[in-house]
C-alpha cells in the first residue's frame, strides 16, 4: 500500500470536501481519500504508486488547487 499527502487549497465546507473526495477517488488506482476541511490535508492511499498529475488534476476540476 502505498500513501501519499497533499495539501488543497481553497476548501471552505463539507461540500468542498466532498468534491475533492469524489474527484481523487475517481483517479486509477486510489483506493481511499481522506481530506482534513481545517488543515487542507489530502491523504489518498493506493495499492501501488498513483500518477501526482492525474491526482493534481482531480483537485482541479473539483475546483480547488494543491499547495507546493
Amino acid at each position: 500500500m502505498t500513501t501519499t499527502s497533499y495539501t488543497v487549497v481553497g476548501m471552505t465546507c463539507g461540500h468542498c470536501v466532498n468534491a475533492v473526495t469524489e474527484e481523487v477517488s475517481a483517479v486509477p488506482g486510489v483506493s481511499t481519500v481522506d481530506v482534513d476541511l481545517e488543515s487542507g490535508g489530502l491523504t489518498v492511499t493506493s495499492d501501488a504508486p498513483v500518477d501526482e498529475a492525474a491526482v493534481r488534476a482531480a483537485v482541479e476540476e473539483a475546483g480547488y488547487s494543491v499547495a507546493g
